[in-house]
């Protein structure tokens, strides 16, 4: 088969049937079922297994995870397709679900990562990662639809939020007022590489509005450097932002710089867990925006969330509508540059609704997200959790008290201390640390450890 008519198949194949039946036929036919096995795996949202077209890592033992193939672990399959994904928002309120579940079952979701697919690296993944020796067949096809395919809302890439969100997801029995429990199950590198970028006026060092140093440095020592700032430009690949291509190698992040390297550990997780938040109809509002965490939890960058964590968020519409986004192989605390170490995961997820006075969850939850781990309950603070209303605020002290607030209150409601006392243990044996800095409304999280209590 030459690959002119390979290609004209597959497109005819995604028409007739829908890209999501397209991939999980795609899937089916590289597990060598034959035309029953595609029929089958067309049939539902809930794909059985299929081996992995691809078995040959591209380094490091990573192999390439395309959509639908590969181990599906949960209950339902939810893939990142253009026509069901939302870039730069988070979904609303009243947004419609693609997907609906029950209360406790799990759902495995392929995530697709901005990085590689954004205006300012070409907005073309297959270019942008095969200057970089990756090869074509090494690149995700979902990224290389949404980044060539999305039309659901116009990009505007100075305003709009930088992540591909999946979902939402209508998760069964959930109200208002109850508690949507994610419970990470796994988390999988898709691809043996990931990008890290800094882009001019965000991060730790970011210049000011009008080009200066922020309070605390220099013009000198604002990243990117001042000079290199081309932003003015109307062409986004002019603006001199900054992406450090990162290799997994033997289970590691791997960066190069002259003659020398320095390797780190991966920690998978999803930088974006959330509900829908805003009630707002338009859905490119500011107060749906992708960038800033708010109470229904998003874009939270907290690298304790990985396998095994529990997320504990606040609902606010019918069904919850949960999302995910922004998948990070790495990241640490602060997120100081911009971005972690960013590259699309598979996740698979239980979700549970709790309902008011079951005492199945921390009680804080019920207003503000909370987590916890194997060994720590994990309080959080967001500077500014309502979204947009009202402007942005990045204070880190605003963000610490409330943190600091919701320990305590989990203290003196969940584990029965008097607040005196839970003040002072917090001292004395709580760490508490900076999240991110990065996402307008920044975030400090708390871990209280259990081997502490009797």
């Amino acid at each position: 088969m030459t690959d002119s008519f390979a290609r004209a198949a597959a497109e005819n194949l995604a028409r007739g049937l829908g890209r999501r039946d397209f991939f999980r036929a795609v899937a089916a036919v590289g597990a060598g079922v034959g035309v029953a096995g595609v029929a089958t795996a067309c049939g539902g949202d809930s794909p059985q297994a299929a081996p992995a077209a691809s078995s040959a890592p591209y380094a490091g033992g990573v192999p390439i995870l395309q959509p639908g193939q590969g181990e599906i672990e949960g209950d339902h399959y939810l893939g990142s397709e253009p026509d069901q994904v939302l870039w730069g928002y988070v979904p609303t309120t009243h947004s419609d679900p693609v997907m609906r579940m029950a209360s406790g079952e799990t759902v495995t979701i392929d995530a697709v990562s901005h990085e590689g697919i954004l205006e300012d690296q070409g907005r073309d993944p297959v270019e942008y990662f095969g200057r970089l020796g990756v090869d074509e067949s090494d690149v995700l096809d979902d990224a290389i639809a949404v980044a060539a395919e999305y039309d659901r809302t116009p990009r505007d890439v100075d305003r709009d939020g930088p992540h591909v969100v999946t979902g939402p997801v209508f998760v069964e029995g959930a109200q208002p007022g109850d508690v949507l429990e994610i419970e990470t199950l796994a988390a999988v590198p898709r691809v043996p590489y990931g990008v890290v970028s800094s882009r001019h006026g965000k991060g730790a060092l970011a210049s000011t509005a009008d080009g200066g140093a922020p309070a605390g440095i220099t013009v000198d020592e604002v990243m990117p450097p001042v000079a290199s700032d081309g932003r003015p430009a109307a062409n986004p690949m002019d603006y001199g932002n900054i992406s450090t291509f990162t290799p997994i190698e033997d289970g590691q992040g791997v960066m190069t710089y002259g003659d020398a390297r320095v390797r780190f550990p991966l920690r998978p997780f999803m930088g974006m867990m959330g509900v829908a938040f805003s009630p707002d109809e338009d859905p490119t509002s500011p107060n749906a925006n992708s960038i800033p965490p708010t109470l229904g939890g998003g874009n939270i960058d907290i690298r304790l969330l990985g396998e095994g964590s529990k997320f504990y968020l606040p609902v606010f519409a019918e069904g919850a509508l949960f999302y995910v986004g922004d998948p990070h192989m790495a990241m640490g605390d602060g997120e100081v540059a911009l971005t972690a170490m960013e590259g699309s995961l598979r996740g698979t997820f239980r979700l549970t609704v709790h309902k008011p006075g079951s005492g199945d969850v921390p009680s804080v939850a019920y207003g503000y997200p909370f987590a916890e781990t194997d060994d720590a309950w994990i309080p959080i603070g967001l500077s500014d959790p309502d979204g947009a209303v009202d402007g942005q605020s990045s204070d880190l002290n605003i963000a610490m008290r409330r943190a600091v607030v919701n320990a305590l209150d989990f203290l003196e409601n969940d584990k029965g201390m008097d607040r005196a006392t839970a003040y002072a243990y917090l001292s004395a044996a709580a760490d508490f640390t900076i999240s991110q800095v990065v996402d307008r409304t920044v975030g400090v999280h708390g871990q209280i450890y259990k081997a502490h209590f009797e």
